[in-house]
């Protein structure tokens, strides 16, 4: 799901009125495009709040059945993708831009997360997903080696669980004030 930068979501009152599919076309991004379950959200508004659509979109996604739960979770790409096959914000999340090609501990963070990925894909059936937070790769590679000794129903708990986070977080970081640069004194 590479591309630019997405549009400003709208506010809530504004998503309330909109038909489903602009609904689901407004909040794709922050969900890495999972029409199923935004078509699902769509459905269940109105919301009084972002955290009132989150705290539904948190109990939506823990009671759809299987198959849906899973395609929630597939719709974000893996930890350590290709950067050209990721979002503008998974990217930005997963702090590619800060990485550099000679960085010998991300290059070894990186084949030990391919390894464990395939592991944990070939264990679970959906891949592992975080609230990456700022954390380098090597950060996540512990993550993805407990996440290894969890039971499939904890796992996908916590995954769908960390996929409505980072689209809260999304939406968050997108409806903070832009800073503005300060004076120079004079």
């Amino acid at each position: 799901m590479a591309g630019g930068e997405p549009a400003a979501v709208p506010e809530v009152a504004e998503l309330n009125g909109l038909s489903a599919d602009a609904f689901v076309a407004a909040l794709a991004p922050l969900f890495e495009g999972a029409s199923g379950f935004l078509r699902r959200l769509a459905e269940a508004r109105p919301f009084e709040s972002d955290a009132g659509m989150f705290a539904t979109a948190h109990e939506l996604a823990i009671s759809m059945p299987e198959e849906e739960r899973v395609a929630l979770v597939e719709a974000h790409p893996r930890i350590g993708a290709d950067v050209e096959t990721v979002s503008a914000m998974s990217r930005d999340e997963q702090g590619y831009d800060e990485e550099s090609e000679e960085d010998v501990e991300a290059a070894r963070a990186y084949e030990e997360l391919a390894m464990l990925n395939e592991i944990y894909e070939r264990q679970f059936g959906f891949r592992y997903v975080v609230f990456v937070a700022g954390r380098s790769k090597a950060e996540i590679v512990p993550l993805l080696e407990r996440a290894l000794r969890n039971d499939r129903d904890v796992e996908l708990r916590r995954a769908l669980d960390e996929t409505i986070d980072i689209a809260a977080d999304r939406l968050a970081r997108q409806r903070e004030p832009a800073s503005v640069p300060e004076e120079p004194a004079e």
